[in-house]
């Protein structure tokens, strides 16, 4: 085997040992060290040598430097001290560990290229040095890691540049900088790595810039690192008599003896400025090959070790070589055996600071490509040269013309016209002027800007750019897009430096102007890979406008959705314009979803603080990515990057996704003097806090006065977020914070944190009007202990030469796992896949964008949220209402059914039992429907947190409820009750005259006895009897009430607080109301009355009576007697009118006497109707008249001395069943029809309020009727009972619906009584009852026991029906069993009619009508600006909301100077300059802005986008004539724009109002 081969065996043996075969060559990827699993939080001790690896590149990516310390198994030191004798010492234990160099040549060739530079960026940090020839297997063979450094960038400050404080920032590999090598000949005793570390270490701060035999696993025999070259560098900082060497050095060491690496001893000397090479003798073969350079005069330096033993043979082979090199003999340098290294090395360090000042030409890494290929030397970077050489042509423009020039030529869709957009989207958020002709004009610039950019043709930079991100090999288009990074980011450098430079002195001068200019020249010299990202993001928008393109670029967001699953960032927020590209981010996150099977569930997280605290280094330290950190503000915005969770946390977690959102920095003192950098900063803070699941606030120590303003920002943030329901987990991070301060140090400066919190928070507080709010932790959790964090300083020591801090890396790994700890146990906002986040991406946006930001917030998932909630409690609210209405019916039934020979105290007993078993039923429910809630709000789905706010809303709406169902079941009871007291009395007269009728037919028969008739001579006998004993019957029943004195003795009740004894003395309720009702100027005591009292006053008062008057209607429609509770609903429904009417009227006393009385008279009239209806009904008369027929029969059978048995079973049926069949089936029909209407196809449209509006809305629109508008917006409590009774109607007579739930209950009650029947028929004893006459009494004395929660039947009747009935028991039943069954086939006929489903409403105790309209009304509050209907949920909600607000004038408002009617939008108006003014402001103007002055249960957000107010927009300019019209007043003045909106736009703006997709 050769040397090639044994050292290729080598480096698979080794590789195979530490578990790396699988990714060589070049397997390992940057993205696998990205995923978020358990080996990434949580520290793991090395079990195995293929742990060691892993340990080593984990905290290598956290710039943890210790990373070189996990070269070895660990071991449990306490175990082996024990029993240890001498051999443990002694024994070899390297099968436990590697040499850290073998290992980092080992990851270097299994990593890929991108890693490569991941891991030489990192290990630069750390101060490590960095691999510059990579030795293959064979040591002979080599490679140049060109490209793997290509990321190193450095500062420092040449001594040159000390007193201007400047300083440099350049690449390192393309910086001609003097360059030293070390080198050694065979085993040398002297370390020469550890001599390199005592030249570039200061004093006692000796660092291990490279590993030497004295580190720990230093001594191990290295298997494949001999022939490695790495590299590192000297950087000054500026101070004289602190910095070694006054300009940057660096210094290249070679691992192993020379003569077994020749190619990169030869390459070495051949680039570097001198070549130390360290020895303790030379050997022939040796010096032959020193010999064979070139300029060794000049550049070779021996470095002698000079050893006690064999000291003279050895100097006697040195003395040879130098003769024989011709060295001079400063070229010499020897270590005396009593002089130590630090000594030693001071000595070659002032060689080389002699050198130094005789050096001419230098040399860069980048330069020494050609003479590494000229010595046959590989050079990783060379498989990248089409990449590069596109890249320089892409970005070839840059260098010919200014950047702002190529901007606007090769990007110009980001130019002045997007910043135009971002700009105008806000005016029309903010609308500084008044008015929808402003808007409108906004509008149209908007329109006009899109129309521009759709005419945009591709740019040819942009076109290659495209083309090599599309590119299906993923490494080719990685590659690209690094070079692209790199060019670009040189540009910069050197490009902005001296405007940065400039911009810092102006800064210093507080020149805001200038500042300004040099602000906004900074921004539109800045170009990076984000510049042409977003471009590309822009021209996907504007390609998806028109249908012929939108397929050319149609792939893009799947591009980059791809290239965030790589771990590239995606701008979320485009700072420069302050704006965001939303269709962009959407459509690329949904590809993400789909990429991902749409298991996205994301946590997110943000860092906020002051710019240069260090928040990007702390997001990078922590998971690992690569946030650009750099000084100066040239990228402004939001960045987000995906990290994947590993399979083995995504249980615990339950996320897929850790989001991570970099912003610029807060308040940054230059731009803090700008007019706006408070209000962008607030925005900024907002949009991401909202966005956030945690929110970590950086705090370094020496921005404290910034950081006031900081705190500011977020505490306001916060509280906004606390508003809409959002509650993020928040930590506070202090930099630069030594993790030994004591502890009570740290308490001190956590408790003044908190003071400044709760100080700010309040200031928050007062700004958004929330003065319950004292304290930060009133508005989030939070724990002085839990939630902040010290974080050591980064650097260990005086950078640019100092290490990062493993103190710094160690704390951030600290924190990073009990983030993700406490977010295991943290549920506080529902878990948001990708969908959801970008539902809030859209609604925060929004509501940024205006000025109060609460006030605008309207989020899809809050609505949703909320509605969900409104159609889960309408539905427990109709459990609860049918429960009640069941029990209901259940109880008048038993009330009727009660004996009606007990005293009336026991009725009076019963109802009060019955009021207290219902009291306790409501309770119940009320209890039930509580508990709903409770749990309602325990689960983890549908985003519960965002609705927190309203739970107390829906609490009160509980109470509210069940108050009202006990009011008005108490008040149903009295009615009851009355009711079987005046049916008791009216009976009682019945009885009497039957008594006196039945005697007269018994006389008669036996008068006629002894004579032998025809039937014609008997019924001709009867009817003589008939008409004389009628005639002799009492002339009245019932007596009749004063039915106006009993209204008008309400009516003087509910107007016990007012003196109007006079009025009320004076008034006949009979003659009263009965033209039409007229407002005049008396009616109102304002300064409004002069234009007022004409119309809208007017319109509103016909709208009451006429509700009013429909409610008199659907009392008189019962089959009852007047009741006074009658007149006090009546009452109480004006009161509430007068109450809601004064807001806007300021109507006075005589008003509401005079209405009160005008209603009441027309109320009095028809109550006096139904009285004398119900008295004509319960007449004796009338009631013996419709038993006449029958009576005949039973005269006519006595005297025949005939059974007809089942004559007797048919009249009872008839006269005594059926009315109480059709009676049962008429209670329970109004539940069933509304389950039936809630259970539908259509039960959508009453789900909840805000959907019944769109439906409601909808229809007006397709049924295109002038009139329907005009009631809607005039009478919307008449239309929308109207539209449901057409909705019944509709329902109940298609497929015989109606037939169907009548049926139903048919077949139940018809059941329930040949059930009783059949249990009727036996005794006690469970045996038949007696075949006899008299047993039929019994007989149906038991039917009564076993319905008597079913049906009621009159004891008149049945007595009447029954008489001197002549069957035995038996047959009797079986007749009453066929009459049953004829009657349900006789009703079911009945119920096929289909005119019967008006009539059948009509008779409906229970209006399925009325229940469905309790259901969609709500509180019935209008908006004062336009009178739209309240569509909060419940009855109690604190305020009142609408979708939808509608042009001012469709509410009847019209311009008092003009006529005309008004067109604004509410919407508009409350975000505009605009003022108002009415009675409530007492006639002065007042702003809109500030309507919760005085409409403080309001609440008017702008409409969630242009389009959403659409729908009246077309409504208005379509019947703009005729609502002038009708309102007595002159058309609108509508902008031009609106006459352009079609129905299909004004339907989909509706939809968009509503959120219906």
């Amino acid at each position: 085997m050769n040397t090639d081969q044994q050292g290729l065996a080598a480096l698979l043996n080794f590789l195979s040992k530490t578990g790396l075969e699988e990714f060589y060559p070049n397997k390992l990827t940057l993205q696998s060290l990205l995923e978020i699993n358990k080996n990434s939080v949580y520290e793991k001790a090395v079990s195995s040598l293929e742990d060691i690896p892993w340990c080593f590149l984990r905290n290598l990516v956290k710039i943890n430097a210790e990373c070189r310390n996990c070269t070895q198994i660990s071991t449990n030191h306490e175990e082996n001290t024990e029993d240890c004798d001498f051999d443990l010492y002694t024994a070899d234990d390297s099968d436990n560990k590697v040499n850290v160099l073998d290992l980092i040549v080992a990851l270097f060739h299994c990593a890929d290229s991108f890693l490569q530079q991941e891991m030489a960026l990192k290990m630069s940090m750390c101060q490590f040095s960095v691999p510059l020839l990579l030795p293959y297997g064979n040591k002979s063979q080599c490679s140049l890691m060109l490209w793997a450094l290509r990321d190193v960038v450095k500062e420092w400050r040449p001594h040159d540049l000390s007193e201007s404080r400047g300083f440099v920032e350049d690449n390192i590999v393309q910086t001609n900088i003097p360059f030293y090598s070390f080198v050694r000949l065979r085993n040398c005793s002297l370390s020469k790595s550890q001599i390199l570390n005592q030249i570039l270490s200061r004093g006692q701060q000796n660092h291990n810039i490279f590993i030497h035999r004295d580190m720990e696993g230093g001594t191990l025999q290295r298997e494949i690192a001999n022939g490695l070259v790495e590299v590192c560098w000297y950087l000054p900082s500026g101070r004289e008599n602190f910095d070694i060497f006054p300009e940057p050095v660096a210094f290249a060491n070679l691992r192993g003896d020379v003569c077994e690496s020749l190619a990169q001893f030869n390459f070495l000397f051949q680039v570097s400025t001198a070549t130390f090479v360290f020895l303790d003798k030379i050997e022939e073969n040796e010096q032959d090959v020193l010999a064979s350079l070139q300029n060794v005069k000049s550049k070779l330096v021996l470095v002698i070790n000079r050893r006690e033993k064999g000291a003279t043979e050895d100097m006697m082979s040195v003395k040879k070589a130098v003769e024989k090199l011709d060295l001079p003999k400063s070229s010499v340098k020897t270590k005396d055996p009593r002089v130590n290294g630090a000594e030693f090395s001071k000595k070659l360090c002032t060689a080389i600071k002699t050198s130094l000042l005789e050096v001419k030409t230098t040399i860069s890494i980048v330069n020494m490509l050609d003479k590494a290929s000229e010595l046959g030397l590989s050079v990783d970077e060379s498989k990248t040269d089409k990449q590069r050489k596109t890249a320089d042509e892409l970005i070839d423009g840059t260098g010919v013309r200014h950047v702002p020039q190529y901007k606007t030529q090769q990007l110009p869709l980001q130019g002045d016209d997007w910043k135009r957009l971002s700009q105008l989207e806000k005016e029309v958020c903010r609308l500084k002027k008044s008015g929808e002709d402003f808007k409108s004009q906004l509008e149209e610039e908007i329109k006009g800007i899109r129309q521009k950019q759709g005419r945009y043709k591709l740019s040819k930079a942009m076109k290659t750019f495209i083309e090599n991100l599309s590119t299906r090999d993923k490494e080719k288009r990685n590659v690209f897009l690094k070079w692209m990074k790199l060019k670009l980011d040189t540009y910069s450098r050197n490009k902005l430096c001296r405007l940065r430079n400039k911009f810092k002195e102006e800064c210093k001068k507080k020149e805001v102007k200038l500042i300004a200019e040099l602000d906004q020249a900074l921004l539109e010299s800045s170009l990076g890979i984000e510049h042409y990202m977003r471009e590309m993001g822009l021209i996907y928008g504007v390609y998806l406008q028109s249908q012929e393109t939108v397929g050319e670029m149609s792939h893009l967001p799947g591009l980059a959705a791809e290239m965030l699953l790589d771990g590239y960032p995606l701008e979320l927020l485009d700072g420069d314009a302050s704006n965001i590209p939303q269709r962009w981010v959407t459509d690329v996150l949904m590809e993400l979803h789909k990429k991902v099977g749409e298991r996205s569930r994301l946590l997110v997280l943000t860092v906020l603080g002051v710019q240069s605290s260090g928040k990007s280094t702390l997001l990078n330290t922590m998971f690992g990515v690569q946030f650009p950190v750099s000084s100066g503000r040239c990228t402004r915005g939001a960045y987000m990057v995906f990290l994947p969770v590993g399979q083995d946390l995504k249980q615990e977690l339950n996320y897929d996704f850790v989001v991570l959102i970099d912003t610029e920095g807060l308040k940054s003192p230059d731009l803090a003097q700008l007019d706006d950098s408070y209000e962008h900063d607030n925005q900024l803070a907002t949009f991401v806090i909202g966005l956030s699941d945690v929110t970590i606030i950086n705090i370094a120590m020496e921005n404290a006065t910034e950081m006031k303003d900081v705190l500011q920002i977020t505490a306001h943030a916060f509280l906004r977020m606390k508003e809409i329901g959002k509650r993020p987990v928040c930590h506070f991070v202090h930099q630069n914070v030594a993790g030994v301060s004591a502890d009570s140090k740290c308490m001190t400066e956590r408790q003044r944190l908190l003071d400044q919190l709760n100080e700010m928070t309040q200031i928050a507080a007062e700004m958004d009007r929330h003065p319950s709010i004292k304290a930060f932790t009133d508005v989030l959790d939070y724990d002085i202990e839990k939630n902040n964090w010290n974080i050591p300083g980064l650097w260990h020591g005086t950078p640019p030469m100092a290490p990062v801090n493993t103190g710094y890396s160690q704390a951030v790994a600290d924190f990073k796992k009990n983030l993700l700890e406490s977010m295991k146990s943290d549920r506080g906002n529902e878990i948001a896949q990708i969908p959801e986040f970008l539902e809030w991406v859209k609604s925060l946006w929004k509501a940024v964008k205006y000025e109060n930001f609460i006030f605008s917030f309207r989020n899809v998932l809050v609505v949703r949220a909320y509605d969900n909630l409104c159609k889960d409690f309408n539905q427990w609210e109709w459990e609860f209402r049918k429960e009640i209405l069941s029990w209901q019916t259940e109880a008048e039934i038993e009330i009727k059914n009660a004996d009606n020979e007990a005293e009336e105290e026991t009725w009076n007993g019963l109802v009060a039992s019955k009021k207290v078993e219902v009291f306790q039923k409501i309770t119940d429910q009320r209890t039930q429907m509580k508990e709903k809630l409770q749990q309602y709000y325990k689960r983890k789905d549908r985003h519960i947190n965002l609705i927190e706010k309203y739970k107390a809303d829906f609490y009160n709406s509980i109470s509210s409820l069940a108050n009202e169902i006990e009011q008005s079941v108490t008040t149903k009871l009295d009615c009851i009750f009355a009711l079987k007291i005046t049916t008791k009395k009216a009976q009682d007269i019945q009885r009497k005259c039957r008594g006196d009728i039945e005697e007269k037919v018994m006389k008669l028969l036996s008068d006629c006895k002894n004579s032998t008739l025809s039937d014609e001579q008997l019924a001709c006998e009867f009817e003589k009897m008939w008409d004389k004993a009628t005639a002799e019957l009492p002339v009245s029943g019932l007596k009749e009430q004063d039915i106006a004195g009993n209204v008008l003795m309400q009516l003087r009740k509910n107007f016990s607080n007012l003196n109007v004894n006079e009025e009320l003395n004076n008034t006949d309720l009979k003659e009263t109301g009965r033209g039409p009702f007229k407002v005049s100027r008396d009616h109102i005591d304002s300064w409004l009355k002069t234009y007022l009292w004409k119309g809208a006053l007017q319109s509103v008062t016909d709208t009451v009576i006429e509700s009013c008057t429909q409610f008199v209607f659907d009392k008189v429609r019962t089959n009852g007697d007047y009741h006074d509770s009658f007149t006090r609903d009546l009452l109480e429904k004006i009161d509430e009118f007068l109450k809601n009417s004064y807001k806007q009227h300021k109507t006075n006393t005589k008003y509401e006497i005079d209405l009160k009385l005008h209603i009441c008279g027309i109320a009095t009239r028809e109550f006096l109707k139904m009285h004398r209806k119900y008295l004509s009904d319960n007449d004796p008369k009338t009631q013996l008249e419709k038993y006449k027929t029958q009576y005949l029969s039973d005269f006519l059978d006595l005297y025949k001395q005939r059974d007809d048995c089942q004559r007797k079973a048919t009249d009872f049926v008839t006269f005594c069943i059926k009315p109480a069949v059709e009676d049962y089936i008429n209670r329970s029909l109004g539940i069933d029809i509304v389950e039936e209407i809630l259970t539908s196809n259509h039960s959508a449209q009453f789900s909840s309020r805000s959907f019944f509006q769109y439906n409601i809305q909808q229809d007006l629109l397709h049924q295109e009727d002038f009139d329907n508008f005009v009631k809607y917006s005039s009478n919307y409590e008449k239309y929308v009972k109207d539209w449901i009774y057409q909705h019944i109607l509709h329902k109940m007579s298609e497929d015989q619906s109606l037939c169907k739930l009548k049926n139903k209950n048919l077949q139940i009650i018809v059941n329930k009584i040949a059930e009783a029947i059949e249990q009727a028929s036996k005794g006690e004893n469970g045996v038949l009852l007696p075949d006899n006459t008299e047993s039929i009494t019994e007989l149906i004395s038991n039917m009564h026991k076993y319905l008597i929660k079913d049906i009621s039947v009159s004891v008149e009747d049945e007595k009447a029906t029954l008489f001197q009935i002549q069957s035995a028991c038996h047959p009797f039943i079986e007749c009453l069993k066929n009459s049953i069954e004829d009657l349900s086939g006789q009703l079911q006929k009945e119920f096929i009619n289909p005119s019967d489903v008006t009539e059948s409403l009509a008779k409906l105790p229970i209006k399925p009508q009325d229940e469905l309209f309790k259901r969609v009304f709500g509180c019935g509050q209008q908006c004062p600006f336009c009178d739209v209907p309240c569509e909060a949920g419940g009855k109690e909600h604190k305020q009142h909301h609408a979708a939808l607000h509608r042009p001012q004038g469709l509410g009847r408002f019209h311009s008092h100077e003009s006529r005309k009617l008004v067109h604004a939008l509410c919407t508009t108006d409350v975000q505009s300059e605009k003022t108002f003014r009415n009675e409530d402001t007492k006639s002065q103007w007042h702003p809109y802005k500030e309507y919760t002055t005085y409409y403080p249960d309001w609440h008017i957000p702008p409409d969630p986008t242009i389009e959403a107010s659409d729908y009246w927009k077309y409504v208005l300019v379509k019947y703009n004539d005729r609502f002038a019209e009708e309102y007595k007043a002159k058309p609108a003045d509508v902008p031009e724009a609106w006459r352009r909106i079609t129905k299909e736009q004004a339907l989909k703006g509706l939809r968009e109002a509503f959120n219906i997709k």
